[in-house]
Parts: structure tokens; sequence; C-alpha cells
């Protein structure tokens, strides 16, 4: 009779999370895993074929830890701007996870920084529609707009780049957040791109006038 597994799956990912979290998720090994563990290799494999098939779990298991954040952003009085500062939480806590979810190029669809934008989007929706007064088309071009500035910064972050006190990152985060805003309400075919760009542009920076 084979021996007993020791360990489930679940405690198998966690771990190896645990492991991606220190050394990076393209780094992780089954020694790495199992030294985690504290056993041999042999209970990895009892639930996993290749490495490839861990890495596509923990993966998984980041994604679940980054909602967690945006989640708690979501709860704050300003939805939005909580979950701005949640990201730039996330980067600056758990900087190996951020770039597994988004500055890793994709192997496929469902993978690389355009997955989780789509995940930060549709999560964000239905609070941006609900609180801005959006349809669902402004609502998700605001999100992906915004989570483009919050990319920014958070890039920087993990990089060792970003000198912004967490003060100043919610000054940029309301400013973009404003003119976004503004103009998704007030300029005609904002939303889906077809505004007069020239007669818009022309109202506000008038040419050959004192």
């Amino acid at each position: 009779m084979p021996p007993k597994v020791k360990f489930t799956k679940d405690e198998i990912i966690q771990a190896a999370l645990n492991v991606a979290r220190v050394k990076g998720a393209s780094s992780v090994s089954t020694r790495d895993i199992a030294a985690e563990l504290q056993v041999s290799t042999r209970p990895i494999f009892t639930y996993f074929d290749t490495m490839e098939e861990v890495r596509a779990e923990i993966r998984k298991a980041a994604e679940v830890v980054y909602e967690r954040y945006v989640q708690r952003g979501l709860a704050e009085p300003i939805p939005f701007l909580g979950v701005g500062m949640e990201y730039i939480r996330f980067a600056r806590e758990e900087p190996q996870l951020y770039r597994l979810l988004f500055l890793t190029p994709a192997a496929d669809e469902n993978s690389g920084v355009g997955a989780a934008m789509r995940q930060s989007v549709a999560l964000l929706r239905p609070s941006l529609q609900a609180f801005y007064h959006l349809d669902e088309a402004a609502a998700e071009r605001y999100a992906f707009d915004m989570l483009l500035v919050a990319h920014g910064l958070a890039s920087l972050i993990v990089s060792g780049a970003c000198s912004y006190t967490d003060e100043q990152i919610r000054r940029i985060f309301t400013h973009y957040s404003l003119a976004l805003c503004k103009a998704y309400k007030e300029v005609p075919g904002f939303t889906d791109d077809t505004y007069d760009r020239e007669a818009v542009f022309g109202a506000l920076v008038p040419h050959g006038k004192a």
C-alpha cells in the first residue's frame, strides 16, 4: 500500500505561493516547495505532473490575494480611491505577486497584465456605476484609465523608484479621477471616442487670443 499523502493540494499550492512571494513565481522549484513543507518532492507530484501546472495554480492563488485588496478598497467611503490605494499597498506588500500578475509577459489570453486588468475592471465596474452614476461603458473605461495611472505608480514602487508619499499618491488619483469623471459626463462621445477633439481642445485652449 502506498504511503498516505501528508499534504493536501491546497496546502502544496499555499507553500508554492509562499516561496513565490520571496523568490518570484518563475523561480519556484519542486525542491523549494518541498523545503517549505519539510518533505520530499514526492507529495507534489501526487497532484501535479509538471511545474507549469504548479505555476498556473500559483497565479490563481495570487489573484485571490489581490482580490482581497480590491474588496477592502471597495469597502472604503470613496470606492475607487480605496481600490487605488489598496493597489499601491498590494505592490508594496506583495511585490513578487504584483510582478507575476501585472509585469509578467502573457503566455496566453488568461495571463499577463491584460488578464489582470480585465479582472480588476470587472470587480470595479459595478461600484463605479453606482457611486459616480456612470453607465456600464463609461464605468469600464473609467476603471481601465484609472488603473493605468495606478499601474504606473505601482510599477515605480516594485522597481524601487517611487518617492511619492501616500498623501501625494492620493492627490494624484484625485486629480486624474476628477478630470476623467468630468470628461465622461460633460464631453459628448468621450466614452466611445467619437468626440470632436478639435472643438473640445479649441474651447479649452483657444489659439490666437490674448
